[in-house]
């Protein structure tokens, strides 16, 4: 060291380099991707997170600060394949780099949306979206066809959810994976062998929970797709996931976000039946109270009308004109049949007293004939009378004065006297019109 020559120029510190790096990189590198395996995940008690993004030859240390992970609200693993976004920066401290991530995506997450967006605009512009093709959700199914994974959640949530709002449902499970690659097949098979039934049920849901986008990936097969929209049957996508559409979301003739939603969808609350149906009930109960006793004062009003009692009066003036005309007649048919008989006796006296058997025959038969035509005319006369009494009662019928009403005309009144003529309208005086149904007033101006 002794024989060292001193540098003949400044030579930087520790803190200077670093520096210089520090700004060399965070210049250069802002706002980059990367796409690796997260590795030595650990979560700070102040909720940062720092761990390692690496691959077969390199690793990359990585920190997501508790504001941005609040914000981004992802599940940060050990083993996850991710693509991270953010910008390099130097911590001098400790003389290291490290990347700010600002955005993680499940890696690989790209292809597939572009695989999606591909196949949803090809089955638009076929027409398979279109409402023109939606089936109508039967409102009262009884039977009911479920696809989805008998050992999932799913099938749980919906026979529970069920048994609570639409216990006279029946449900049909037909098991089908729902992830990874015998999926979309299980699935298209469910679909066609439902479709295929003698009897098919009411109504099908098909769904699974929720999960990534590599997940539910089935209900965006193309194949899954075309066998819901050939389905005969109703059909509601319930694939859990409320913000993203999967491509049987859009075929379905109804989507539900979670599958509980979708039993809200395919079946009413049989509660809230019952409270509807003692409501319409109670409704029908007060409705028909009202008619009644709108219509008994209507008939009370009817029968203590002026009107009605004239014609009442004018009947039983009628009536008894009709029994005095028949007493009458009857008084009369008496006294004919009284001196009818007086001359057959005295017949009989002079036929007795003569004792001519010719004679008396004669007598008899002409006694007979004259019997037989006054029974028939006293038979006429009362059938006559009763004739016109049906007549009279007839013209009393017409000139009722609240016949016309009941037909819908009207009638005006001034003074109480009916004006039937406009001669005989007063403008100056106050005005009653009379319908069937009740009168209103109107006061001159």
């Amino acid at each position: 060291m002794k024989n060292q020559i001193p540098f003949s120029f400044d030579v930087p510190t520790v803190s200077e380099i670093t520096e210089k790096i520090k700004g060399l990189l965070e210049r250069n590198f802002r706002d980059i991707l990367v796409e690796g395996e997260i590795s030595n995940v650990n979560q700070s008690r102040n909720g940062h997170y720092y761990f390692t993004v690496k691959d077969d030859d390199a690793q990359l240390p990585c920190v997501i600060w508790r504001s941005t992970a609040q914000r981004m609200e992802v599940e940060i693993r050990d083993g996850q394949q991710v693509v991270l976004g953010g910008d390099l920066q130097v911590y001098a401290p400790h003389g290291r780099y490290q990347m700010i991530v600002s955005l993680v995506q499940q890696a690989g997450i790209g292809k597939l949306q572009q695989k999606f967006e591909q196949l949803k605009k090809k089955l638009e512009e076929e027409g398979l979206f279109s409402d023109s093709y939606k089936k109508s959700i039967p409102p009262f199914p009884t039977k009911i066809g479920v696809i989805t994974s008998a050992t999932g959640a799913a099938f749980h949530d919906i026979k529970s959810t069920f048994e609570q709002r639409w216990p006279v449902a029946t449900l049909y499970l037909h098991h089908a994976s729902v992830q990874g690659l015998n999926a979309a097949p299980e699935l298209v098979k469910a679909i066609e062998w439902f479709g295929s039934q003698k009897k098919p049920v009411d109504l099908l849901i098909i769904g699974r929970g929720g999960g990534s986008l590599e997940d539910l990936w089935p209900f965006n097969e193309e194949t899954v797709a075309r066998a819901v929209f050939n389905c005969p049957i109703p059909t509601i996508s319930a694939v859990g996931h409320e913000v993203d559409f999967s491509i049987t979301d859009f075929v379905a003739d109804a989507r539900a976000a979670t599958p509980t939603q979708a039993v809200v969808i395919a079946a009413p609350d049989i509660n809230e039946l019952r409270y509807m149906v003692d409501d319409y009930a109670s409704d029908m109960e007060t409705i028909l109270q009202q008619k009644i006793q709108t219509y008994r004062e209507y008939v009370y009003r009817l029968a203590n009308s002026h009107a009605l009692l004239v014609v009442q009066e004018k009947l039983k003036f009628q009536k008894n004109r009709v029994d005095a005309l028949l007493e009458r007649m009857n008084s009369r048919m008496d006294r004919a049949i009284s001196e009818r008989r007086s001359h057959i006796q005295q017949l009989n006296s002079t036929v007795e007293s003569s004792n001519p058997k010719v004679v008396l025959q004669k007598w008899g038969e002409s006694v007979a004939v004259l019997s037989e035509r006054l029974e028939n005319r006293y038979e006429r006369m009362l059938s006559d009378k009763k004739s016109a009494l049906n007549k009279q009662l007839s013209l009393l019928a017409e000139v009722n004065p609240k016949a016309p009403l009941e037909r819908g005309f009207t009638r005006i009144l001034q003074d109480g006297v009916w004006i039937r003529s406009s001669k005989h309208f007063k403008k100056s005086a106050e005005t009653e019109i009379e319908w069937n149904d009740g009168s209103a007033k109107i006061k001159s101006v």
